[in-house]
């Protein structure tokens, strides 16, 4: 049988609202129309394609599979139509147009303030919105188009890297070497560089999920079994707990740009290295925005030769 379905912008809309917020009330309340208004305009849509959209199971109202695929394809869609609506924004030289960004915790107090402060700055009329997400969460955000930019980080090695996804642009921002933290009292805080082996018998502090995982990998890599006691994604917690004596831990170094390092604790490099690649992610084609573009082409520019290193006072 030979189908020629019609669908509209509008019908996608509704379909996404409904995967979205799982009903048709949820979808209407999202979208600004009434409950009615919005079982009407799937009707007319289902007699136009010719197959439903939209069933019920229960009291409630779920997607049907052909639902479900224009609801895949919406978000594909709505950023092609924002792409569009951006191109023409920036004929009127960026004087309109929005960049919706999501960063993990750290860079909340490192990188975004800089950053949203030097777009502000150089296109007054854009508008920016920022949520703060850890990077696996930040990319599924980016991936279903509710945000435009992720800037994330990867560790080497990481078999779970969530970055490695043909519909996604990477962007190399800078590399943020990793550092071991001690007491002051451990036999290692004269150390120019502490070796992971010498910290075999040590209780460990471990952080978010992510680097939670670098530090296996990293003491596997050299016979060590990490025994983790403690489990904190705040810095700042972390340095007290190890100035307590409770443990030690891995930090990145653009974590201690705005920590307070306690007397008791010092900061040193590890041995071997380890460097996180601190990076910026869009879906491929998304720098044609306007908007987009600017923002990526001014983190490119701010972090050039960027050194994610903590002052010297706060090291020693």
């Amino acid at each position: 049988m030979h189908m020629d379905p019609e669908i509209d912008l509008h019908s996608l809309r509704i379909v996404r609202a409904i995967a979205e917020h799982g009903s048709i009330s949820g979808a209407a309340r999202a979208l600004g129309y009434s409950q009615p208004a919005i079982s009407q305009h799937l009707q007319r849509a289902e007699s136009r394609i010719g197959m439903p959209l939209v069933q019920r199971v229960g009291r409630a109202s779920q997607l049907t599979e052909a639902g479900e695929a224009l609801a895949r394809h919406a978000v594909q869609i709505g950023s092609a139509v924002e792409a569009a609506a951006g191109e023409l924004a920036g004929l009127a030289g960026l004087e309109h147009g929005r960049v919706r960004l999501a960063a993990f915790p750290t860079a909340s107090s490192t990188l975004v303030p800089g950053l949203l402060g030097a777009l502000r700055a150089a296109h007054p009329g854009l508008a920016v919105s920022y949520v703060e997400a850890e990077p696996p969460e930040a990319l599924s955000l980016l991936r279903d188009g509710l945000v435009d930019l992720a800037i994330t980080f990867a560790y080497p090695g990481d078999r779970a890297d969530p970055h490695r996804d043909e519909n996604l642009e990477v962007v190399e921002l800078f590399a943020d070497p990793v550092a071991v933290v001690l007491p002051r009292s451990h036999a290692e805080a004269d150390s120019e560089a502490v070796e992971l082996t010498a910290l075999a018998d040590e209780r460990w502090i471990a952080g978010c999920p992510l680097c939670r995982g670098h530090l296996l990998a990293a003491c596997e890599a050299v016979g060590v079994d990490p025994d983790i006691g403690l489990e904190t994604d705040n810095s700042t917690a972390v340095l007290h707990l190890v100035g307590e004596g409770l443990g030690v831990a891995l930090l990145p170094r653009l974590a201690l740009r705005t920590a307070a390092v306690p007397e008791t604790v010092v900061v040193r490099p590890t041995a071997p290295t380890s460097d996180r690649a601190v990076r910026i992610v869009g879906r491929v084609g998304g720098r044609r925005v306007p908007a987009i573009g600017a923002t990526l082409a001014i983190a490119e520019r701010r972090w050039a030769g960027f050194a994610a290193v903590a002052p010297e006072a706060a090291v020693v």
